[in-house]
Order: C-alpha cells, then structure tokens, then sequence
C-alpha cells in the first residue's frame, strides 16, 4: 500500500513539472529589418505568418524621420540577433521567449515601438 502511495505521489509530482516549462513557439515568420538603428535598437516588420496582432505596432511612426510603418515590433533578443542581417534584408524567425537575454549593450538611443518581442532568426 505504502509502495503505491509513493509511486502514485511520484507521478504527480513529475506530471507537474512538465506543466511549468515555458513553451516555445515553433512557428516560422517571415520579417524584415526595418530599421537598424544603434546599439540594436532594431524595428522589424511581420511580412508573413499569423502572429497575435495584440503582439506588435500595427502603425508605428519613427520620430526622427517620421516616417510610417505597419505591422512592427522592437527586437527584444539583441544578444542572439545574427549583425550580418541588414537593413532592408528579410528573413524567417520564431518567437523566442525562453533565452535569457544577459549581454552589454550600449545604451545610446533610437525610437523603436513600444511592443518588443524576443525572436530567434531561423539559418535558411
């Protein structure tokens, strides 16, 4: 009996834990680097996919050039994001937001919008 109490306590304690892992999105999108603005104050646009448009700016304009955008967001994952992506390039991504983000970043500034979100840039 005692045996059982255990191995039914057991179980659910490791039915459990499985409930608390974050789960990552698998997901792909297509985005394009907007904006490359310093110390990776980066605007990217959502080209393709269905993500949450709760999720990004649906219209965003960029202060110093005033300039309109739609569909945006602001990288969150500055530590993973790949510097050879440049400005105007596209790309495929998933949601990321499992990685800790713990790298120096400089902290000059440059308008991005107010939703972030952390990506991990898919190698093609």
């Amino acid at each position: 009996m005692k045996i059982l109490i255990l191995i039914t306590a057991l179980l659910s304690v490791v039915g459990t834990k499985d409930g608390c892992k974050k789960s990552k999105d698998n997901t792909a999108y297509k985005g394009r680097l907007e904006i490359k603005g310093m110390c990776m104050n980066y605007t990217i646009k959502l080209l393709a996919g269905n993500l949450d448009t709760s999720m990004i700016e649906s219209k965003w304009i960029d202060d110093n050039t005033n300039k309109s955008y739609t569909n945006v967001f602001a990288l969150g994952s500055r530590c993973s994001f790949p510097a050879s992506i440049e400005q105007g390039e596209e790309f495929l991504f998933t949601i990321d937001s499992t990685t800790v983000q713990n790298c120096s970043v400089c902290l000059a500034y440059y308008p991005t919008p107010s939703k972030r979100l952390s990506i991990k840039v898919i190698d093609k």
